[in-house]
């Protein structure tokens, strides 16, 4: 008596393929006898349509385009078949000639029965989930030397199948020699390319620049190049790290909502619209809606900053320096919150293991911090005095709007562009000259003689 599982298997082996098995939709994944619990059927629904939906890159492909077929089966609950599903997605936007199928083996007993066919039948043996297989070879489990062996895989297929086709094999990419890095590929280099291109955009954050400009000038009077040192430097490390928290955050909810493109989507239409608003403060200073600090925070402000001042404890001033850095900081996320919300929906469609994550968060913050350390420096160094002015917040809005807009279009339009390191240079590029033709053209048509 044929199975449902044979019938998967021959097919399978004709490298013949149904358009409805593309991807399993959750009806289908979900049909499981002998489970009476609703927490478990609501569970596998949320998951099938978390993980099978459609990335944009995706939906215009038919099955018989793809060339390479990867199996996963993975289970309910299984912590590591989560940790696996992004890294097959991102198979999936990669390469364009695989296939990605997803088989549920807790509540459908029909796909368990497959994988134990499909392994048997390639002579290995697996007692649990997650499990890959392509061509001839099983992967059990999930970690970062099982994705390099899948990848691998893949890739070797792909280059049998383009040669069995009479087309050229993909040809490996050239190392470069960098300083200090050695040799290193240079498609690796796109994520760090484009986290220091927008980390340093984002740094120049004219809130933060008003309340640091306007803190160390009050710290001047009191002629201590010490305390000057320890509060600025306690503000910008207190600034750093509730970025980096609020930039987790962002990361952790995009993990939870999971890879659905409409995510993508709303992030860039966020991003388009803070955009648009900055672009506005250029032409149109804080008029109408505005992501600055509003005037009547203003002098809540001044008041803490005139508290630290007066304060004979350097331990109370420290503390209170980081308290302020917590106000600030609730009216500077405002300014430039496209540029974390742009990144952290660009590193969570990445393949990269907890750790890698968070890593790439804490170099982000240590590119945010540079330009404020140097101000803390270069006021010390000088005890001078200086405020933000209205013209230098007008041309920070207009460069972080132009930037923020550019990366909005692309994530909406193509976001996979923005893992490519030339595409980010070349955006930034446009984005600097842009500006400089903008304020050359208004040059003097604009107030610039009001403080920020």
């Amino acid at each position: 008596m044929r199975t449902y599982s044979d019938t998967l298997i021959e097919e399978y082996n004709n490298h013949t393929h149904r358009d409805d098995d593309t991807m399993h939709s959750p009806a289908h994944e979900i049909h499981a006898k002998g489970i009476p619990s609703l927490v478990i059927a609501l569970l596998t629904i949320a998951s099938a349509i978390i993980f099978t939906a459609p990335s944009p890159s995706l939906s215009n492909d038919s099955p018989a385009s793809r060339t390479v077929t990867v199996f996963f089966f993975w289970g309910i609950g299984c912590p590591h078949c989560e940790k696996a599903k992004p890294f097959l997605e991102y198979l999936s936007r990669s390469y364009p000639d695989v296939e990605i199928r997803s088989f549920e083996v807790v509540a459908n007993k029909n796909n368990l029965e497959l994988l134990e066919k499909m392994a048997s039948a390639r002579g290995a043996v697996v007692s649990g989930v997650p499990v890959c297989i392509i061509g001839g070879k099983v992967f059990s489990g999930y970690d970062e030397t099982v994705r390099q062996e899948i990848e691998s895989a893949v890739k070797t297929a792909l280059s049998s199948k383009k040669t069995e086709g009479g087309a050229s094999p993909p040809v490996a990419a050239e190392s470069i020699t960098l300083p200090f890095f050695g040799k290193t590929d240079p498609q690796s280099l796109s994520l760090p390319v484009f986290t220091l291109v927008i980390a340093a955009l984002d740094s120049f954050n004219p809130c933060a620049f008003f309340v640091l400009f306007t803190l160390l000038s009050l710290l001047v009077h009191a002629h201590s190049r010490k305390r000057m040192l320890l509060i600025g430097g306690v503000f910008v490390s207190a600034s750093g790290l509730l970025y980096f928290l609020f930039m987790a955050a962002w990361m952790n909810l995009y993990f939870l909502v999971g890879h659905l493109a409409a995510v993508t989507y709303v992030a860039g239409i966020t991003a388009l619209l803070i955009s648009l608003i900055n672009i506005k403060d250029y032409f149109f200073f804080n008029k109408w809606i505005s992501l600055s600090i509003p005037e009547a925070a203003k002098p809540k402000l001044f008041e803490r900053m005139r508290g630290l001042l007066r304060s004979d404890s350097l331990p109370a001033a420290l503390a209170g320096s980081a308290v302020l850095a917590v106000a600030a900081n609730s009216y500077e996320i405002l300014c430039t919150a496209g540029f974390p919300m742009v990144y952290t929906r660009v590193l969570t469609l990445k393949s990269l293991s907890t750790a890698g994550y968070y890593a790439y968060l804490t170099l982000y913050n240590l590119i945010y911090i540079i330009p404020l350390s140097i101000v803390v420096i270069l006021f010390v160094a000088s005890m001078g005095s200086r405020k933000l002015t209205e013209r230098q917040g007008r041309v920070m809005k207009l460069v972080s709007g132009l930037m923020m807009f550019g990366l909005a279009v692309v994530l909406l339009v193509k976001p996979e562009l923005l893992q490519n390191a030339t595409a980010s240079a070349l955006l930034l590029g446009a984005v600097i000259g842009l500006t400089v033709l903008i304020v050359l053209a208004t040059k003097g048509m604009l107030p610039g003689t009001r403080t920020h």
